[in-house]
């Protein structure tokens, strides 16, 4: 059984250091990426082509009047543009809506109310029905807390320079990245996937993925690779490894940002991980033999390979982080214990792997911030990514067992800066559930370890279990603290 336990606990730490190889990798590319950012430059067409804008929405009556001024106010051929509103609303929205269509179409805004009879294939679905109807050679798509500048499209659609290309995705920014901690430490966390990940893998020449919003699709693109699909979480992230496997080029645009809004409250944000972290195993589930299969560079196929499993890092640490509590007590003189130690420098090695990689992207995101700054937010940002390993590690497992779940949409507030509430929203989502106990318990388990490792000197685990102890312990505050405060 010790071997066993030891065995298992070596494999996840080695699933966790490959990943951070990688991602260094991801940071090498990046930073040559840099010195050619800013060069390209596309001219505008001799003709600008027919444009859909597609709003997928669903109960947004906070956000949606926003989300139909900032698109209304594009600016482009108006002869060239429609806009769709998906409307999937079950409540007032879908009046809100009516009322602000009906008014822009008084102005000569060719904008209509796309309503279907029920929400099968959830956001999926809306973006298939929209596309019959839709008349633009380029599909450009807003989730409802979006809020686009009056250039996109003047910037994105001459992207589109080669015939090969299907895809031109662009930076997500933060509406109300300053209003708290969890805000600050989501956006420490998706700067690095957009800036480190994305460009990263652009410049390398490897897949890259449509990230389901501020994004503008070939039209051609989608039909050729199959059309949008409702079988798992996350239609965007199919959708890109279809079309890229088919041959498609996507490009990324680092420059042009397009700021949103963050989740405010744990259980939004759990929700969100949940559809993301479940989707992308399901999405890996469904594409890891054609990748593995492809004719492309093994570059890209292992890069491809390590996308598709991204999300699966958190079953590695979970179970690292379980199996971590009974090796505490082997002894320290015993050949299990060295291995242990040696396994731990490993962990330690992939953490500043890791702490490069992080690095590299908030010194590019946030330079007038001081780099002292960086030495707070990235063990509390790493610290509260393993307080959520439970939570995401069965989401991730529902994906890869084909365990089918609802598409919960994450609720929206409009929220920017450090104004607006979310404390009396009725779209609010409750965190109280099984795993919020499990993780309140989980955290009392670190911290007894953190303590039984100072009493009786055995420092082998006393920082992976303490910054456990306080990721548990402050996802499970903070779900509590989200569920009751009004």
């Amino acid at each position: 059984m010790e071997i066993l336990l030891l065995l298992l606990y070596g494999l996840c730490l080695l699933f966790i250091f490959c990943y951070s190889l990688l991602q260094l990798n991801l940071t090498v590319l990046f930073l040559r990426s840099r010195k050619s950012a800013g060069k390209a430059f596309y001219p505008p067409p001799a003709e600008w082509p027919a444009v859909t804008v597609q709003l997928p929405i669903y109960n947004e009556r906070f956000v949606v009047e926003r989300l139909l001024e900032a698109v209304t106010a594009l600016e482009f051929p108006r002869e060239k543009l429609q806009i769709q509103v998906l409307d999937d609303s079950t409540d007032e929205t879908v009046e809100i809506v009516a009322q602000k269509v009906a008014a822009y179409q008084a102005q000569g805004i060719n904008i209509s109310q796309v309503r279907r009879r029920n929400r099968e294939g959830y956001k999926a679905g809306a973006l298939k029905y929209g596309l019959y109807q839709a008349t633009g050679e380029f599909i450009a798509i807003f989730d409802a807390d979006f809020v686009p500048e009056p250039d996109f499209l003047k910037q994105t659609i001459p992207a589109f320079h080669k015939p090969e290309i299907g895809v031109v995705q662009t930076r997500w920014g933060h509406l109300n990245e300053e209003s708290s901690l969890l805000t600050r430490l989501q956006a420490f966390g998706l700067d690095a996937h957009f800036s480190i990940e994305q460009s990263g893998r652009n410049f390398g020449g490897h897949f890259i993925n449509f990230n389901g919003t501020a994004g503008v699709w070939r039209r051609q693109c989608i039909e050729s690779a199959g059309g949008w699909e409702s079988d798992t979480l996350t239609e965007d992230l199919d959708l890109s490894y279809r079309a890229q496997l088919k041959g498609w080029e996507f490009l990324y645009l680092e420059n042009k940002v397009v700021p949103a809004e963050l989740p405010a409250d744990l259980p939004a944000l759990k929700s969100q991980q949940y559809r993301w972290t479940k989707g992308a195993a399901e999405t890996s589930r469904k594409h890891f033999k054609k990748l593995w299969q492809a004719s492309i560079p093994a570059a890209t196929r292992w890069h491809g390979l390590f996308h598709l499993l991204n999300s699966s890092v958190f079953i590695s640490l979970f179970l690292a982080s379980l199996l971590s509590l009974p090796l505490l007590f082997l002894q320290t003189n015993s050949e299990s214990s060295a291995f242990i130690l040696r396994s731990t420098g490993i962990f330690l090695t992939g953490f500043l792997l890791l702490s490069v990689y992080y690095f590299v992207s908030f010194r590019f995101a946030q330079p007038a911030l001081p780099k002292r700054v960086f030495l707070f937010r990235f063990p509390l940002f790493l610290s509260v990514s393993m307080g959520l390993s439970l939570h995401n590690a069965l989401a991730v497992s529902q994906g890869f067992l084909g365990l089918k779940t609802p598409f919960v949409r994450t609720p929206k507030y409009s929220l920017t800066g450090i104004s607006g509430s979310w404390k009396t929203n009725p779209y609010r989502l409750s965190g109280l559930s099984l795993i919020t106990l499990l993780e309140g318990m989980l955290a009392i388990a670190f911290w007894f370890s953190v303590f039984y490792g100072l009493m009786h000197e055995q420092y082998r685990f006393l920082f992976f279990h303490g910054m456990l102890a306080v990721g548990y312990s402050l996802v499970f505050y903070y779900s509590l603290r989200h569920s009751f405060t009004r």
